[in-house]
């Protein structure tokens, strides 16, 4: 196990007995994240692709590494893709 700092270990304390304080917009907060959780998964299009066997393989290895499905790991890859988050390491 990783050793903890002071600060850490007195917050894992306060958290193991559950004196942790919720921020005080904490509703507000869940129900707005809840709503961008929703909008993100809806899936309302169809594609259909062709893939190498080589990477479709490639990619189902990579599912199941990560426990899942592998259209969900492809759905995801694009996803950040589309909004600036995946980057090709040189």
């Amino acid at each position: 196990m990783s050793k903890l700092d002071k600060e850490e270990q007195e917050i894992l304390d306060i958290f193991d007995a559950g004196d942790l304080p919720r921020s005080l917009d904490f509703e507000e907060s869940k129900t707005r994240h809840q709503q961008y959780a929703q909008a993100m998964f809806k899936k309302d299009a169809r594609i259909n692709i062709r893939l190498s066997s080589k990477d479709l393989r490639g990619l189902q290895k990579k599912a199941l590494a990560e426990g899942m499905p592998y259209q969900t790991l492809i759905a995801s890859i694009l996803h950040k893709y589309v909004e600036g988050r995946l980057h090709e390491e040189l």
